[in-house]
């Protein structure tokens, strides 16, 4: 399975971009990467909308919170509201350590809300989290 899930990364800063590829290269992990700089360019990619590829499922969504034209919070919105991307598996990972942001993430069903405090080694760790979900886990068809 774990060869099968793409990864959808919805992030603009592109240090983190750098630092999460690093993070899958260094534990070994080829699984595909798609990279949307905001929540706008990640529907696109989800429904395969505006000459963008649509993700092949079974995926699995890298969420930053603060990103310009639609954050994630609203996003999250977003594939909640949509019938063919409601059960969609996304992971929060974000520098935001407000409880109002966890509660609403939590709200949209997140499987996970991961502060980014160490960013080399945050990475690090929320790679090797999500490579043991992936293996173990049956995604939504």
């Amino acid at each position: 399975m774990s060869s099968m899930v793409n990864l959808l990364l919805v992030e603009d800063d592109e240090v983190d971009i750098q630092g999460l590829k690093r993070a899958f290269a260094k534990s070994r992990i080829g699984n595909p990467i798609t990279v949307a700089r905001d929540g706008i360019e990640a529907l696109e990619f989800l429904r395969g909308e505006n000459g963008r590829p649509k993700l092949a499922k079974p995926y699995l969504i890298l969420l930053d919170l603060n990103m310009p034209r639609m954050n994630g919070l609203e996003f999250l919105e977003a594939i909640r509201a949509d019938e063919d991307l409601k059960r969609s598996v996304v992971f929060m990972i974000t520098t935001s350590k407000a409880e109002e942001d966890k509660a609403r993430a939590y709200e949209q069903h997140v499987a996970g809300y991961i502060v980014k405090q160490d960013p080399a080694n945050t990475f690090m760790q929320a790679v090797a989290l999500m490579e043991h979900y992936w293996k173990i886990v049956e995604f939504p068809e």
